[in-house]
């Protein structure tokens, strides 16, 4: 059974950065993708970075596109997602996810079947 924990979330000023963690237990060793989804109150999730472990592949809104990155660790149980250069409209909750989805649907947050409780990213200006 896989299960995620994110950590690292905070109040920041605009500008700023912040490094978001989730540690897996239960992942296979290849053939997943872990996430990264962001949701404020009354929208939906919100697509942010992805990380295929085939290939090591990563994937990004085009909102957060050379301010944040997403990588794992050489232990491969930890990812994690920098975030640098925080707007006002980078505050939301941030979820991460794992799941099989194909490439096109990458992108989509019902093809993830595990998710992590979240932690708040607030941003002020």
């Amino acid at each position: 059974q896989v299960q995620l924990v994110e950590s690292g979330g905070g109040l920041v000023q605009a500008g700023a950065s912040l490094r978001l963690s989730c540690v897996a237990s239960g992942l296979s060793n290849s053939g997943y993708t872990v996430a990264w989804f962001r949701q404020t109150p009354g929208k939906e999730r919100e697509f942010v970075a992805a990380f295929r472990s085939n290939g090591g592949y990563t994937y990004y809104a085009d909102s957060v596109k050379g301010r944040f990155t997403v990588s794992r660790d050489n232990a491969k149980s930890t990812f994690a997602l920098q975030m640098n250069s925080l707007k006002p409209e980078d505050t939301a909750r941030y979820y991460c996810a794992a799941g099989v989805p194909i490439l096109s649907a990458i992108r989509s947050a019902p093809v993830y079947r595990t998710w992590g409780q979240g932690t708040q990213v607030t941003v002020s200006s």
